[in-house]
């Protein structure tokens, strides 16, 4: 057991404003930590920080050797076996036990690594992390072409393993199952909580609360002192006018001196600039309230309904190649006007392969019947985009979208502005994914066919999604791995 200290912490790449500014952070090496916060805000940063990849000021004292996942691999078209000890500090035999903790039969590292599904690399790789039981793991969302139970089975493994280690995932089901302990990169610090996912979650709402609650109090005291020196401004400038009318008009009842109320009326307007001191004292005394609130903007869908009643039928629908069929039966399901269906299940099983019949772009043969109605327009969201090319204006114009809508939700998402002028295939993963959906949210549709659309999301933009879909309701085919979202959204489940 030891402790990985980070002392006075400042970072920032070349030409932008700090990621981190003057951050402490001492946490024990036997915790199994959740890494959390939006995107952009240093995550995998903060890995690479740790494990000596990058250089900031202050620093980060790690007793053990760093071990990141996931690892490159040189060549692909290996056995995965050699793929795995040449990724690992440990041997063969310590990664096969580490592939049958996880449930997973050891045959795959006897084929070739290129060949392996996306879950299955991931497994082989993690497996390579934890076969040495001298390191610390960095795990860069390990979560990513996991299925539901390859996800479930990663996060019993991690809850079991006797290692400590940093994960950064957006699945909070599997933070809440894998974790103990939370680090979050919130706007303005590093927050460290003792518990998973859940349990930070919990806390922030509370201390937004507060905060919240706090800003209300100031905003009224705000409002209350700019009366204040407004009515005080008020009655100094109407006395000072005073000074200049006529003393002796006819039913004044006074005279006037001058000299007093101008030395009044400057007392007074005094005041009222001492009243604006004390506000703006206020403002500033209270600057880093709410810093660390996350405000996240509500997105915007151009669903429009249509006439029909039912959108899809799917009767009795068997894909194969050749004689290999892709579904282990036949599967038939309808899509009504407002349902929400989520085809789950498990990698391979055939859900991206069935999108592709219904949009009529499945290669291999189909037997059974897809109706899909002619008059309902579709808005997608795909795995794969390669044609999603060039500027936003000529993404927009070549798709017949509104450019505003796009930009505006893309914002809503969390791209920055400086990326709307750089080129789609020039973005990053997670920028060229928040643009594949920002288009479909900004498509005038009646049903939306939405494969795997939380890769790359945060979990406040899973939580943007879900909230949208549960105001708008609209008609919806979706596969997903997160559960928390299926749970969330859909009004039917039909399991491959």
């Amino acid at each position: 057991m030891s402790t990985i200290q980070i002392t006075h912490l400042t970072f920032a790449y070349p030409g932008q404003a700090n990621l981190f500014t003057n951050q402490n952070l001492n946490f024990d090496s036997s915790w199994k930590l959740g890494l959390t916060g939006r995107n952009g805000r240093g995550k995998t940063t903060l890995l690479n920080l740790i494990r000596g990849k990058l250089t900031g000021q202050g620093t980060i004292t790690v007793p053990l050797t760093p071990l990141y996942f996931p690892q490159p691999v040189k060549d692909a078209a290996q056995e995965a076996w050699v793929v795995a000890t040449e990724a690992s500090t440990g041997e063969l035999w310590e990664i096969q036990r580490e592939l049958s903790l996880m449930h997973t039969d050891d045959d795959l590292l006897y084929r070739p690594y290129e060949s392996l599904s996306g879950g299955e690399q991931t497994k082989v790789l993690l497996a390579a992390t934890f076969a040495s039981h001298t390191g610390f793991p960095l795990l860069d969302e390990p979560t990513n072409h996991l299925d539901i139970r390859g996800r479930d089975q990663i996060a019993g493994y991690l809850k079991h393993v006797s290692q400590g280690f940093i994960v950064i995932s957006h699945d909070r089901h599997f933070l809440d199952a894998a974790t103990d302990h939370t680090l979050t990169i919130e706007k303005q610090q590093l927050v460290l909580t003792q518990g998973n996912y859940s349990a930070y979650a919990h806390a922030k709402q509370l201390k937004d609360q507060s905060e919240y609650a706090e800003q209300a109090k100031l905003r009224h005291d705000i409002d209350r002192l700019k009366q204040t020196a407004a009515n005080k401004r008020q009655w100094s400038q109407s006395r000072e006018g005073d000074k200049y009318g006529n003393p002796h008009q006819k039913g004044s009842g006074a005279v006037y001196d001058t000299g007093f109320i101008g030395a009044r009326s400057a007392r007074v307007m005094q005041k009222a600039k001492n009243l604006e001191h004390r506000m703006d004292k206020a403002v500033t005394d209270k600057e880093s309230l709410l810093k660390n609130v996350e405000f996240i903007d509500s997105l915007t869908m151009n669903y429009q309904l249509d006439h029909h009643e039912t959108l899809l039928w799917v009767r009795n629908v068997q894909l194969s190649y050749g004689d290999h069929p892709l579904l282990s039966k036949p599967v038939s399901f309808e899509l009504n006007r407002g349902d929400r269906l989520a085809l789950i299940g498990p990698n391979g099983s055939g859900k991206s392969s069935l999108i592709a019949a219904i949009l009529g772009q499945f290669k291999g043969d189909i037997t059974g019947e897809i109706q899909l109605t002619e008059t309902a327009s579709r808005s997608l969201v795909r795995q794969h985009y390669p044609d999603n090319l060039g500027t936003l204006n000529a993404f927009a114009e070549k798709r017949q979208l509104s450019y505003q809508d796009l930009l505006n939700n893309l914002k809503k998402l969390g791209m920055p502005r400086t990326a709307f002028k750089t080129p789609i295939q020039q973005l990053s993963a997670g920028q060229q994914k928040k643009v594949e959906l920002a288009a479909s949210l900004a498509t005038p549709t009646s049903l939306y066919l939405w494969d795997e659309p939380l890769n790359y999301l945060d979990i406040f933009n899973q939580e943007q999604l879900t909230k949208l879909i549960q105001s708008v309701q609209p008609t919806m085919l979706v596969t997903e791995h997160d559960r928390d979202f299926i749970e969330a959204i859909s009004t039917k489940v039909v399991t491959l």
